[in-house]
Parts: C-alpha cells; sequence; structure tokens
C-alpha cells in the first residue's frame, strides 16, 4: 500500500466529488492570479477606462476578501462574525453602484424627434376633404 492509498482513506468517500471540484476551482483561482499577477498593474490600468478601473480593483478586493473569508473558515473561525463579512457587504454595495452605471450607459436613449412623429401619426387626423368640407360649411353658416 501507497501513502496516497492511505491518504484516500482518511476522509469519507462521499466527500469525494465535492473535494475534486474544490481542487479544480483552487487550480482556476491560481491560473487567474497568475495571469493577473503576470501584466504589472499600471500597465493594465492604462490600457483601461476609469470604469473598467473601477471593476477590476472591486473584483480583486472582493476575490481577496473572499479568500480570506475560506481561509478564516479553514481555521475554525466563524467569518460570518469577523469584520470582513461588513468588508465584503461594503465592496457588494459599490459593485451595484457600478453596475447601475453601467446599466444606464447601455440604456437606450430616446430619440424625442422620433417619438415625436410617432405620436403625431398615431393619433388621427381628419383627412383633408373632411376636413375642407367641414370648415367651409360652419363658416357660410350665422348663428342665429
Amino acid at each position: 500500500m501507497s501513502e496516497d492509498d492511505n491518504n484516500v482513506e482518511e476522509y469519507p468517500t462521499e466527500i469525494h466529488d465535492y473535494l475534486a471540484a474544490f481542487e479544480k476551482s483552487l487550480g482556476s483561482v491560481d491560473e487567474m492570479l497568475k495571469t493577473l499577477m503576470s501584466v504589472s498593474r499600471s500597465e493594465l490600468l492604462q490600457k483601461l477606462d476609469p470604469l473598467e478601473q473601477a471593476k477590476l480593483d472591486l473584483v480583486s478586493v472582493y476575490t481577496l476578501n473572499s479568500l480570506f473569508w475560506v481561509y478564516l473558515a479553514t481555521q475554525g473561525i466563524n467569518p460570518k462574525e469577523h469584520p470582513v463579512k461588513q468588508e465584503l457587504e461594503r465592496i457588494r454595495t459599490y459593485m451595484n453602484k457600478v453596475k447601475e452605471i453601467t446599466d444606464k450607459k447601455k440604456a437606450s436613449k430616446l430619440d424625442k424627434g422620433a417619438a415625436s412623429r410617432f405620436v403625431k401619426n398615431a393619433l388621427w387626423e381628419p383627412n383633408a376633404e373632411n376636413a375642407h368640407t367641414s370648415k367651409t360649411s360652419t363658416k357660410g353658416k350665422k348663428r342665429q
């Protein structure tokens, strides 16, 4: 029996799938961090507009705080009772504000000219013949 066989026996087999998914997620995080760290921050920020810079900063700080949350949980500390919870909520608030700004930029603008033409054409107007005859018939009559 090798040492790996002994390690497999140390945890219940029911959680094997969860541990495999966790290991895969850790690999993804590691890969993303390596990609992010391969480019200098100033070089990266020069390529982005201010809104994209804010998004990058918020995602970065949220990720770090989330990893700290996981670290606390692995150390047996309840992260819900730690100040990191308030920090994550504060970051989420700012993420929602940035999302609102992004949504406002994506929202369609009202074309006032097109809207007025649409309303004007949608309203009923008497045709020219009816309008002409009704005007002349009322002009010729006098009130008594």
